[in-house]
């Protein structure tokens, strides 16, 4: 995978106000942003929010403009995430599992039911963090689009600050830690999980835990996550909290490793550092879902980033098996494997001196992934059980959504046909069209830019896909982020903001409590919710700090030039 920015970095030019737009068009999206930003802006230099969050005043110094930049923002996401951990933390939260042994504290006493009060201070709490959670992070990642330069490090201070709520708050949106606890009790105990479901354990106390849809089905998880999930088991003694923990952590190293090599994918492109590291790693769905909901997607991405960075690098083959080891995770991290060999030769190959490159990638592969599943003793089972994920039925899917209203009219009209052969109609169909594009943006990609091309990919694979999950958007997202300009950024953006609500729990009970509740809880409550959805947060990235950023960049510019 040679270095190429054909493609990769869109015709983008500033506008007068700072901010971004594209040459050829200017997408809806980011017109509408534009208007909210302006109004924002209008709404910040009034009486009584110019007294809350007035701009500075003070001009930016040489060395600690930057870390004056990046407090306010640390300080409120850090405020967010903490609300979104007390919300869930509460005893009658929807957000997390609250049975014996699901976490450290939390969980209501035996027989005992939470109390209106606290489910409803739960959700506003939730709610409320998350709304300025994606205020903050949104900020953030347009202040670094128009400052570019900022250190990275210091934004890895934001991004420990960020971090330190979510160590400590149950598993956040999802279940699927539970199952990855009991698959690992499965395989420190030599029970197969790829024929096997976490049911098997019979009396452990792994298996309450576990999501009934989920309690017979193999694992579709690939032999060195299980591997390292049975050895964490077997090193705790077999004791489901420190288990937890340690899953907790082992994503966090995943996103670790994704940290460390986003800023140098993102510098191989031309693009600024620092704002691909917001874009990737701030991003809500990094921190809500791969670090607070525990997912082995984080640990699937991280590896993928690190073998396409190797291969960026030049080294294709260290690249490959990096790549390989995060499809032994996960498969969809297999498209890495396909990319390094159809870029091996470098650009402008002509497409048939490009295959050999290719199945070299995939016999490569091959001896790695075989050389795992003989090490590990679990074999190749996981294959057969990649369609695992499909058994949930959500409306959220496309694929899945038209399937059931499909059945469902032909069902009213006295048509006999089970619902499943409609799904399975219209999920092939999804997989075959996410598949034809794909391939075109394999054939397109030298035009359209690598990363880029692999981050549409993973977006169509989860949209049109038998499933779709906030965190399995995560696969194309962060692979956009190093590219992310134009029009590609503001869908980045979009989905980053909508797949934190995408299938959140707790909705309805808000709803009903809204209803019930006591008329003065519920004021204060909408007040609270209404003042972080409109009071203006961006005043750390005003215009005037912008100019006195660029003006000091300048400078300094113009100094190494005459020192030169």
């Amino acid at each position: 995978m040679g270095v190429q920015t054909t493609g990769e970095v869109a015709a983008c030019e500033p506008r007068a106000d700072g901010r971004w737009k594209s040459i050829s068009s200017m997408p809806t999206l980011a017109r509408v942003v534009d208007r909210v930003i302006e109004w924002d802006d209008r709404v910040r230099a009034r009486w009584p929010f110019v007294a809350i969050v007035a701009p500075d005043t003070a001009p930016l110094d040489a060395g600690g403009g930057s870390s004056r930049l990046l407090l306010r923002p640390a300080i409120l996401g850090f405020v967010a995430i903490v609300a979104i951990t007390f919300g869930t933390s509460l005893p009658g939260s929807p957000f997390t599992l609250k049975m014996p042994g699901a976490w450290f504290f939390g969980v209501p006493a035996s027989g005992g039911t939470a109390s209106p009060q606290d489910l409803f201070l739960g959700l506003t709490a939730v709610y409320g963090g998350l709304l300025l959670l994606m205020r903050v992070w949104y900020g953030l990642a347009r202040t670094l689009s128009k400052m570019p330069g900022v250190p990275v490090r210091k934004l890895v201070a934001v991004f420990a600050l960020w971090v330190i709520p979510l160590l400590i708050a149950p598993p956040l949106f999802s279940r699927d830690i539970y199952s990855y606890a009991a698959q690992g009790e499965m395989v420190s105990h030599h029970i197969d999980p790829y024929r096997y479901g976490p049911d098997v354990l019979g009396g452990s106390p792994y298996v309450p835990l576990v999501d009934p849809l989920w309690g017979n089905a193999p694992a579709p998880y690939g032999p060195l996550f299980l591997e390292v999930d049975g050895f964490i088991t077997h090193a705790v003694g077999h004791d489901e909290l420190p288990d937890l923990v340690m899953l907790r952590l082992l994503e966090l190293g995943g996103v670790l490793l994704m940290a460390a090599c986003i800023p140098t994918l993102a510098r191989s492109f031309g693009r600024d550092a620092s704002e691909a590291f917001a874009l990737a790693v701030l991003n809500p769905v990094t921190m809500l879902h791969l670090i607070g909901g525990a997912h082995n997607d984080g640990l699937m991405i991280g590896l993928l980033v690190a073998g396409i960075t190797l291969a960026r690098k030049r080294r294709p083959v260290a690249g490959l098996i990096v790549c390989t080891l995060a499809a032994a995770v996960k498969a969809p991290a297999a498209l890495g494997i396909v990319y390094i060999g159809w870029e091996w030769m470098g650009t402008g190959v002509p497409w048939r001196e490009r295959i050999r490159p290719v199945m070299t990638a995939g016999i490569i592969s091959v001896a790695v992934m075989g050389t795992l599943s003989l090490i590990t003793g679990l074999g190749w089972g996981w294959v057969a059980n990649l369609a695992t994920p499909g058994t949930v039925r959500s409306w959220l899917a496309p694929a899945t959504g038209i399937g059931m209203l499909i059945s469902g009219i032909a069902h009213l009209v006295g048509i006999g046909v089970p619902t499943h052969i409609f799904l399975s109609g219209t999920r092939v169909l999804g997989l075959a069209t996410a598949g034809m594009l794909g391939l075109w943006l394999l054939w397109n990609s030298e035009r359209i830019g690598t990363l880029r091309a692999m981050g549409l990919t993973m977006l169509a694979v989860v949209a049109l896909g038998p499933v779709v999950q906030p965190w399995y958007l995560s696969w194309g997202l962060i692979l956009l982020a190093p590219v992310a300009v134009g029009r590609v950024r503001s869908v980045l953006i979009a989905a980053s903001i909508a797949s934190a609500f995408i299938g959140l729990p707790g909705g309805r009970q808000l709803f009903d409590e809204l209803i019930h509740a006591n008329p003065l809880s519920m004021a204060l409550a909408l007040l609270a919710l209404l003042g972080v959805l409109t009071v203006p947060l961006t005043s750390w990235d005003s215009q005037r700090l912008v100019a006195a950023w660029r003006q000091r960049r300048r400078g300094a510019s113009l100094t190494t030039t005459s020192a030169a």
